[in-house]
């Protein structure tokens, strides 16, 4: 009898998600054809706390901002990208969050498919983005990862090359996050093994050698690169402390790759350090075959919305130069609205997109035997 009635309640929960899945669907459907006054005036007509998860910590302070502008009572969650898909998966109804800000093309891509969140583009902004921003999942942001050096000293480690960060000199001056912890740091590193980037990085290495690549053991030249890379790493707690690390001025001839927005912390001593690619930049050449990685930061929402009107709006002023000067104000964050300019002195989205590895969400799903070879090396 317990099983039956456990089989039962189970069947009653599927059935209220499907109901749920239905309800936010035509909503968002409805939503779409709205003016910005109409999604107003149905945001305000819904009822509870609005509520919010997103791994970004300014995702409190554009939340602040949205419920003062209009008087809507607001929690927001700062959570790492795990713990979101872990809530997605397991909350329901009221409990649940109605929008989601979240990294890591991959897993969301997988959370689509299973019916977890629904993606809305705010008709302001549709004529202006790229429709590679705007489906599967609409991209709030991009975010870069870049190769930052100490400037320090006579060793300084000016790469023109990534193949550089192999040489044995360089072990335990390369600082990372471990992939392990970071998902869009395993995103980058399995990107390399993709036939388009491994073929870069053999060209980059015939150029840094002045012979062709010897793969050996490797499957392409992508392998090699990961594997020889790693071998160097120290792998660091955060990309703030990664920061901070490299900038002190014992740090000389070390190298990190974190997030260029760190340099806005008032902890890193920035004089001390060099984005590779501004220095490549402003001397005409560039890193070979990449700089770094980029990659987006993605809106959702949640199909348990309790509020999704709401978080159709939220979504809007999010894509305004308002709701993104949380992220603006400051450099390390890319709108695909071209409206919304970088700060003086960055380099353009396009510029970034052209050289920095950029994630596909699809070859990494079909990757889980280069993220068992990277795991392995992780541990040298």
């Amino acid at each position: 009898m317990k099983k039956f009635v456990s089989l039962l309640l189970a069947l009653m929960m599927a059935l209220c998600a499907v109901g749920a899945l239905a309800d936010v669907a035509a909503d968002i459907e409805a939503g779409q054809a709205l003016s910005h006054d109409e999604l107003v005036e149905k945001a305000k007509a819904e009822s509870g706390t609005f509520v919010v998860y997103g791994n970004t910590s300014r995702i409190s302070t554009a939340a602040e901002e949205f419920a003062a502008l209009y008087d809507i009572t607001v929690e927001s969650n700062n959570l790492k990208d795990q713990e979101i898909y872990t809530k997605l998966r397991s909350e329901n109804g009221n409990s649940a969050a109605d929008m989601v800000m979240i990294q890591d093309g991959a897993q969301l891509t997988d959370a689509i498919d299973e019916g977890l969140v629904l993606n809305f583009v705010p008709a302001a902004v549709a004529d202006v983005l790229d429709e590679a921003d705007q489906q599967p999942a609409l991209v709030h942001q991009y975010i870069n990862k870049l190769f930052i050096y100490n400037n320090l000293g006579d060793n300084v480690p000016a790469i023109k090359n990534v193949w550089e960060l192999t040489a044995p000199e360089m072990k335990g001056n390369v600082i990372f996050k471990n992939p392990e912890s970071e998902k869009v740091n395993m995103n980058f590193l399995v990107m390399c093994t993709k036939d388009e980037w491994a073929d870069k990085l053999a060209a980059a290495y015939e150029e840094w050698k002045g012979e062709a690549i010897d793969l050996g053991e490797y499957k392409n030249a992508g392998y090699k690169w990961v594997a020889e890379f790693l071998a160097n790493v120290t792998f660091g707690k955060s990309d703030t402390s990664i920061a901070e690390e490299v900038s002190q001025e014992t740090a000389s001839g070390k190298i990190g790759l974190f997030v260029l927005s760190k340099l806005r912390s008032s902890s890193v001593l920035t004089d001390n350090l060099t984005v590779a690619q501004y220095d490549a930049s402003a001397e005409g050449y560039e890193v070979k075959p990449f700089a770094g990685f980029m990659y987006p930061m993605y809106t959702m929402i949640n199909t348990q919305a309790t509020r999704p009107y709401t978080g159709m709006l939220f979504i809007e002023y999010l894509m305004t130069q308002e709701g993104f000067q949380p992220w603006g104000k400051s450099i390390g964050a890319y709108s695909p609205n071209a409206a919304i300019t970088v700060n003086e002195g960055d380099l353009t989205i396009d510029v970034w997109k052209d050289t920095l590895v950029m994630e596909d969400a699809e070859y990494i799903l079909d990757s889980f035997e280069v993220e068992d070879f990277i795991l392995q090396h992780c541990q040298n």
